[in-house]
């Protein structure tokens, strides 16, 4: 672009070389479950730096350290690594009397330190209890009118989002400055869910007595993280993103409205930590062997029957939040496809191979019929994908166990032959 004359059309040349670095993404590819902590984990110890960008403590990610294991929901599992920072970023909705918890509970296994390593935004919003109790009576009015529930962890999480988007939502900054304000914002949010929901109770006063407490505890761990990542980055720092939830359960992406109320798919990353687009660098696609989700909704290759078993029981397939088993069913390769189109993966992190290791067969879904005709395009409407018919591609088993198995080149013939399927139809490579 020309302004007066002054270049050519071409962008100008910094005049120095700055050691900036970019930032590496880690997404659920499926609709959650796929593993990301242990990826995280993995990644994590040669880092300065590993963020949270959305969600809240709906989320559960499982990390096992020398046979101890360690159960995050909302703090970042990189917190585990006593030489890198944990942020939790501005889009994060945070529930501090679950966020304390959950530390005290991650300090008995052996958590240490961690005062020195979080880092919380001031611009993230506040999960109150209320919020949590607004989840669950939106839940039952669902229910009581007829239609389909959510399968909401009843967490907060919705409603949350829901005041920050009426912009009566209180943030971390709000707890932190004049005590006055917060509270007045804090008793307009109150009555109105109290006038939306009669059945409501919501104790005021013992509410700001407690968050008062909060705020002096929370202090000395809020900064703008915006301004941190920005410094990190442009010191040469190594910076990870840990994605909650997955892509098929982003707000606009998902399999609405069966999904969550944030964006977890790559744009989440720069609306939730203030991370201009060409930061990002990797971006990793974690992908279970096959298929999980957790909750109701449409799941083209749910396989309810005795291999749908087999996986839920090898896979030991319950809910790290919500406790619930998870409905299992083939690797939906054309649903990867469209997550590819959306994030942009630039490699594949495939997980819990070893679960199939018993199978003879296996089955890959490789595109989608819809009232007889071949779509290329996964659909948005619950109604059309609960209707398509699959079409699978089906691969010999290995029936050899790949659980001790660290090598690529060390697999099973059929195992590679599984994986390398994958990669050739997505057209991106391994990890």
């Amino acid at each position: 672009m020309s302004v007066n004359g002054l270049n050519n059309g071409s962008p100008r040349k910094r005049a120095r070389a700055e050691p900036e670095s970019k930032v590496t993404v880690i997404l659920g590819a499926q609709w959650g479950d796929e593993g990301k902590g242990k990826v995280v984990d993995m990644l994590a110890a040669d880092v300065d730096v590993v963020c949270r960008c959305q969600g809240g403590n709906n989320a559960g990610h499982t990390v096992v350290i020398n046979g101890v294991e360690y159960d995050f929901h909302l703090l970042p599992s990189g917190i585990i690594h006593p030489k890198c920072k944990s942020v939790i970023g501005n889009g994060v909705v945070i529930h501090l009397p679950g966020m304390f918890e959950e530390i005290e509970k991650n300090e008995k296994k052996g958590l240490k330190g961690w005062q020195d390593r979080l880092i919380i935004s001031d611009r993230a919003h506040l999960v109150f209890d209320m919020h949590q109790q607004v989840d669950g009576l939106q839940e039952q009015e669902n229910n009581r009118k007829g239609q389909e529930g959510l399968g909401t962890t009843k967490k907060g999480i919705g409603p949350t989002y829901s005041s920050k988007a009426i912009r009566n939502g209180i943030r971390i900054g709000d707890l932190l400055g004049d005590y006055n304000h917060f509270s007045k914002k804090f008793q307009e949010l109150a009555m109105m869910y109290q006038r939306m929901f009669p059945s409501l109770k919501v104790d005021i006063d013992a509410e700001l007595i407690r968050y008062k407490e909060f705020a002096e505890k929370i202090r000395p761990l809020v900064f703008d993280t915006v301004c941190f990542l920005d410094k990190s980055l442009r010191s040469g720092k190594k910076v990870l993103v840990e994605g909650a939830n997955a892509a098929m359960l982003d707000i606009d992406f998902g399999t609405y409205p069966y999904v969550t109320s944030s964006n977890c798919s790559v744009g989440g990353v720069c609306t939730g930590l203030g991370i201009p687009p060409h930061r990002i660098g990797e971006i990793i696609g974690v992908v279970k062997a096959y298929t999980t989700r957790v909750g109701d909704g449409p799941f083209p290759t749910e396989l309810p029957n005795d291999i749908g078993d087999l996986l839920q029981s090898r896979g030991a397939e319950i809910g790290v939040t919500t406790k619930r088993k998870r409905r299992c069913g083939w690797l939906d390769v054309f649903l990867l496809k469209y997550t590819n189109m959306i994030n942009g993966y630039t490699a594949l992190c495939v997980t819990k191979l070893d679960i199939l290791d018993t199978l003879p067969e296996i089955k890959l879904a490789v595109g989608y019929s819809l009232r007889g005709k071949k779509i290329d395009y996964f659909p948005s409407n619950v109604s059309d994908l609960a209707a398509v018919e699959v079409e699978y591609l089906t691969m010999p088993g290995w029936n050899t166990s790949t659980e001790d198995v660290r090598e690529f080149a060390d697999l099973p013939d059929n195992a590679k032959n599984y994986i390398n399927k994958i990669e050739e139809i997505l057209n991106v490579p391994g990890m």
